[in-house]
């Protein structure tokens, strides 16, 4: 089995001068890059590590970060990607829990690393620039090391919505296989621009944008943070072909654009690709509309690897669907009991197949509970159609069920983005005396919208979901914020949404 930094070793043979990555004026070839990875191999060498060791990898997406990525693949040893935004204790648990000897820090959040990596007795790395001069002088390790099909390459930490945060342990094998299924969905080749602006410690960008970019040849450019005047400038400057990114990239960038007409060439762009949560259908329209580009949905996770399901420009698309299975993944939609529910009906969604990870690192009842039979429980409810294509109605635990009625949030969500005055959307549950849960939308406004007496927003807001949705289903309350609290990835995070005690109108 091929170990996953010889997708590097490969581009970097074929076309040793092209641009591999790019930040601003920076730039780093392929060949610079696969230099720099086999005497970050030969730093681990000198520092002891053995294959199978884990080290952690702690940092936004600057040109070092895969440098290291790949050069930890390659001595054999395993990655364990952490976000810089943890805190001490939370580094703590992290390289306690993996195991990790040694941490790799960006010098921006070296302080709470230290913090953390002290207690869990691990050795901090800085990554600045005294770093990358330094391993120019390390005896580099020429060879990569053979591993097993199933040998783990990374281990990624879940964000722990239900617990305390499991690691995945995904193989060689593993993100290999799903590269390759990314630049086939993508048709990345050499001539392409990737843009580099979802995190690598999290799966989405780590596979769809630097794996498969580096596997198919093209330049990633980097934006440590997004921010979306400046993804615009990095679309535009560096003619950027491909974007992958998650509905509130989408969100801001269309506003962006829109309040600065004729600002930006985008024309370059010919395909992005949007994951991590459910995409509007407003917000897909929009897009496509404004950019002249193919925005496709898909569907992954952390434990596939992550891409299971797209709409793919050689097959059925259907706008506000996660579109087929992808070569080398099954899918089902299953009962409780793990029987498959009938064409049309709703359950929980199931795969299997070669991006399944092998399992939650030292956590074996996790394990066999996430795996009951061999197919790896979502947590997603979804369903299927006659053509095969898959619609996610909602996660299984967000469900809402009002007065014994089932109400899927992401069902009333597409209809408060549908209303002129909404930027975001949440909708979530609420005990409820009378109905045992009831519906709350918490939003967030365009800037341009007039919002001196906000009551009557929420009014307005209200009125327009009442007018299309079942009377069961609309919210009983609207509240009105700046902003929707946000993961990493730009994913909104309804378990940080806080909201008033007052009962529902």
């Amino acid at each position: 089995m091929p170990n996953l930094a010889t997708i590097l070793i490969s581009s970097a043979g074929a076309h040793p001068d092209a641009i591999a990555l790019k930040m601003d004026d920076v730039e780093l070839s392929y060949g610079a890059l696969e230099k720099l990875s086999a005497s970050v191999a030969g730093l681990l060498r000198d520092r002891g590590v053995a294959r199978g060791d884990r080290v952690a990898l702690i940092s936004p997406n600057l040109p070092l970060m895969p440098a290291l990525y790949y050069g930890i693949l390659r001595h054999g040893a395993v990655v364990v990607p952490l976000n810089p935004l943890l805190k001490a204790r939370e580094v703590e648990y992290h390289l306690m829990d993996s195991g990790a000897r040694i941490a790799f820090a960006w010098e921006g959040v070296k302080g709470e690393v230290e913090h953390g990596a002290a207690a869990a007795g691990a050795e901090v790395i800085s990554i600045d620039t005294d770093l990358a001069r330094s391993l120019g002088g390390l005896n580099p390790e020429a060879e990569v090391a053979e591993v097993a099909e199933n040998d783990t390459a990374v281990i990624l930490y879940t964000s722990g919505t239900t617990g305390r945060p499991k690691g995945a342990e995904l193989t060689h094998s593993n993100l290999l296989s799903n590269a390759h299924c990314s630049r086939r969905l993508f048709s990345t080749s050499p001539g392409d621009v990737i843009f580099g602006g979802l995190p690598f410690f999290h799966v989405f960008g780590q596979t769809c944008a630097l794996n498969s970019a580096i596997l198919g040849g093209a330049t990633v450019t980097l934006l440590p943070r997004f921010e979306p005047l400046k993804a615009l400038e990095i679309l535009q400057r560096d003619k950027v072909t491909i974007m992958e990114g998650v509905p509130t990239m989408y969100v801001a960038l269309l506003q962006a654009f829109k309040a600065h007409p004729n600002r930006f060439d985008v024309s370059s762009l010919r395909l992005a690709a949007s994951g991590g949560a459910a995409l509007p259908l407003e917000v897909l329209r929009g897009f496509e509309s404004a950019f002249d580009a193919t925005l496709l949905e898909g569907y992954g996770l952390s434990e596939t690897s992550p891409v299971v399901c797209f709409n793919q420009l050689d097959g059925v698309r259907k706008p506000g669907s996660i579109g087929t299975a992808v070569q080398g993944a099954r899918l089902r939609v299953v009962d409780d009991q793990g029987a498959d529910v009938p064409v049309g009906e709703v359950g929980e969604l199931a795969v299997a197949g070669g991006y399944v990870m092998k399992g939650y690192w030292n956590n074996p009842e996790a394990t066999a509970a996430a795996i009951p039979d061999g197919w790896f429980r979502t947590g997603d409810l979804a369903r299927e159609d006659e053509d095969h294509v898959f619609f996610i109605v909602d996660r299984k635990k967000d469900m809402i069920l009002r007065g014994g009625y089932n109400v899927y949030p992401r069902e009333i969500e597409e209809v408060l983005y549908e209303h002129p005055a909404v930027a975001e959307a949440a909708v979530i549950g609420r005990p409820d005396p009378l109905h045992g849960e009831e519906v709350i939308a918490v939003v967030a406004l365009n800037d341009d919208v007039d919002a001196s007496d906000p009551s009557q927003v929420a009014a307005d807001i209200q009125a327009f979901v009442r007018d299309r949705v079942a009377a069961y289903k609309y919210p009983r309350r609207v509240e009105i914020v700046d902003a929707l609290p946000k993961g990493p990835t730009g994913k909104i995070l309804k378990r940080d949404i806080s909201v008033t005690d007052q009962q529902p109108a």
